[in-house]
C-alpha cells in the first residue's frame, strides 16, 4: 500500500490504473478506522479492481463547539489496518491540499433533505460534507464510492447530490456494522466510560421496539417518536431526536408513506450516538 498526500500523486496512480483497464473504489473516511470502517473497505473490494481509502479531517463539515481540534488523528494505526486489508492507495492529504485557497469561497449543497434529522441542529454540516466529497471524486474519479448506512442522511444527501451533478460514479450504501451486543460501530464509542458502553446498546433496542410496533400497525408516527424518546430518556439518553421519516425525502412520514427510516440520535455521557432503521410498510 502507498500513502499519497497530494492530489497530483492520486490523480496519476488512478490514471495509471485507467490505463491498465482497472476499476476503482473510493472510501472516504475521516480516520480513526474500526471494525465498521473496515466493512466499507470490503464492500469496495467486492465491487473495483483498487481500492483508495481517504483520511481526512474535514474542518468544513464541524460547527462551533464541536470536536475538530480533538478528533483522534491515527493515521499509522489506521495505515496498519489498511495494508492488512489490502487497500492499494492511502490518501492522506493535509487541510491545504484540499483547501488550497484558504477560506472556501465555493460550495456543494444539497436542498431540503439536510433540513431534518441531524442537519436540523448541526448547521452547515451536510454542506462540508458534500463540498469535501465532490472534491474527492474530482480528485479520485472512482467507479464506485462507499459509504454506511448508519449515517443514513449522510448517505441520502451524497446519492442525491452524485445523481444531480452528473457524477459518473455509483453509490454504494453499506449496512451498518454492529458490536456483538448491538451498538452501531463508531469512532466516538470510544469516548463512553464503561458505564456507558453497556447502557448504549439500548438505543438499538428501543429503535427495534419502535419497528416492531409499526410493523404491528402503529401509524400514529408522532406518538411513536415521543415513546421512544421517553424511554431512550429514562435509559439515561439526551436525546436530540427521534424521528419516523420518510426514507427517500428525509421529512417526517406522514400518512401513506411506506418507505420509512427510524433515526434517532442521542448523548451518552460525552459522545452523540446515531443510529436508524428501515422498513417498508404493507400496502394499505
Amino acid at each position: 500500500m502507498d500513502i499519497l498526500h497530494s492530489v497530483a500523486e492520486v490523480r496519476a496512480r488512478v490514471a495509471q490504473w485507467r490505463r491498465d483497464g482497472r476499476t476503482v473504489g473510493l472510501v472516504p473516511t475521516m480516520g480513526n478506522l474500526h471494525d465498521g470502517h473496515l466493512s466499507l473497505v470490503q464492500a469496495a473490494r467486492q465491487e473495483c479492481d483498487a481500492v483508495v481509502v481517504s483520511v481526512f479531517v474535514n474542518p468544513t463539515q464541524f460547527g462551533p463547539g464541536e470536536d475538530f481540534d480533538a478528533y483522534p488523528r491515527t493515521l499509522d494505526a489506521d495505515a496498519d489496518r489498511l495494508r492488512d486489508a489490502n487497500v492499494e492507495v492511502l490518501f492522506a492529504p493535509s487541510v491545504e491540499e484540499m483547501y488550497p485557497l484558504g477560506a472556501n469561497r465555493s460550495w456543494v449543497e444539497v436542498d431540503e433533505l439536510g433540513d431534518y434529522l441531524c442537519g436540523a441542529d448541526r448547521p452547515g454540516h451536510f454542506r462540508g460534507v458534500t463540498t469535501v466529497v465532490s472534491k474527492l471524486f474530482h480528485i479520485v474519479q472512482p467507479d464506485v464510492a462507499v459509504f454506511g448506512e448508519k449515517d443514513f442522511q449522510q448517505l441520502a444527501i451524497l446519492r442525491r447530490m452524485t445523481e444531480e451533478l452528473l457524477f459518473p460514479i455509483r453509490i454504494v450504501g453499506a449496512p451498518t456494522a454492529r458490536e456483538a451486543d448491538g451498538l452501531a460501530m463508531s469512532s466516538r464509542n470510544g469516548y463512553l466510560t464503561e458505564q456507558e458502553r453497556a447502557l448504549a446498546p439500548r438505543l438499538q433496542h428501543h429503535l427495534r421496539q419502535a419497528r416492531q410496533a409499526l410493523e404491528d400497525g402503529e401509524r400514529d408516527f408522532r406518538t411513536l417518536e415521543v415513546r421512544t424518546a421517553e424511554a431512550l430518556g429514562k435509559d439515561g439518553f439526551g436525546v436530540d431526536y427521534v424521528t419516523v421519516a420518510n426514507a427517500r425525502t428525509l421529512v417526517p412520514a406522514a400518512p401513506g408513506d411506506r418507505e420509512l427510516v427510524i433515526a434517532a440520535a442521542a448523548r451518552l455521557g460525552k459522545p452523540r450516538l446515531i443510529d436508524n432503521l428501515t422498513l417498508t410498510l404493507p400496502a394499505s
